[in-house]
């Protein structure tokens, strides 16, 4: 039986993300073996979605909060750079933001039925 999943952010500086899901996004984590660090995730739901062939196979991250203006308010606070202005896509409120180190991670206020708390 399935247990978990497993997410990985590939990092030009690993140091400065993990520092960033540690520090700034506060995430619990264990030390797997000598800085190598293992954040427990948020809870999490998986979507699949159409794509052409050159996409198929490829996964993003995207965060998901209550209150979209309050949270990025939180991060802004703590030096958080946004790469993006919040726009209403539908079927959420959205935006991304950079990972030092790692790119862009979309945060997203869902208004669309979630399955992340299903028993």
């Amino acid at each position: 039986m399935i247990t978990g999943a497993h997410t990985i952010l590939y990092a030009e500086d690993a140091e400065a993300a993990r520092a960033f899901f540690r520090d700034v996004l506060g995430l619990a984590y264990v030390d797997a073996n000598d800085g190598w660090l293992i954040f427990k995730s948020p809870p999490a739901e998986l979507a699949v979605h159409p794509s052409d062939v050159p996409d198929s196979g490829k996964a993003e991250l995207y965060l998901m909060c209550d209150d979209l203006e309050a949270t990025v308010d939180e991060l802004r606070s703590k030096g958080v750079e946004f790469t993006s202005e919040v726009i209403n896509a539908g079927w959420g409120l959205l935006t991304m933001l950079k990972v030092p180190g790692a790119g862009q991670i979309g945060l997203y206020q869902p208004r669309h039925a979630t399955a992340y708390d299903l028993p």
